[in-house]
């Protein structure tokens, strides 16, 4: 029987103001202490940003959540804070802030596959195209 392992989720969001609160759900970060798995899937819908808010920078957000990637995945150009701990990335990029790219609190949840996880919040959270 495969073990059930503890993780934590948030989605990545696009708050193009933020003193309105209203966002765009764009990823989903993964992270397992004990599998010292943390993985982003991001993907941005421009046309749907656009109409939105289009006044938003789309260069500046592709490289910001590029950044985020880099960062949850350990990569050598993703900066200083991509050579932390798996730990400390996740915590370093859930933490809350005022900007237009933000993430939701963490949540829990059990996982078998943590691959398949992500994929399938990915597909419920962002892929359906949640707005709120």
């Amino acid at each position: 029987m495969q073990e059930q392992h503890l993780y934590e989720y948030a989605v990545v969001r696009v708050v193009p103001k933020v003193e309105r609160e209203e966002f765009v759900n764009v990823g989903i970060l993964v992270f397992c202490k004990k599998e010292k798995f943390l993985k982003a899937i991001c993907k941005l819908d421009e046309s749907r940003l656009i109409a939105f808010a289009p006044e938003l920078d789309m260069a500046q957000v592709r490289q910001n959540l590029s950044a985020l990637e880099k960062i949850s995945n350990g990569d050598n150009d993703g900066g200083p804070i991509a050579m932390l701990e798996t730990a400390e990335r996740f915590r370093w990029l859930t933490a809350v802030r005022s900007s237009v790219i933000q993430t939701s609190r963490p949540h829990p949840g059990l996982s078998k596959d943590l691959n398949q996880t992500i994929n399938r919040l990915f597909d419920e959270m962002v892929a359906n195209g949640v707005v709120a």
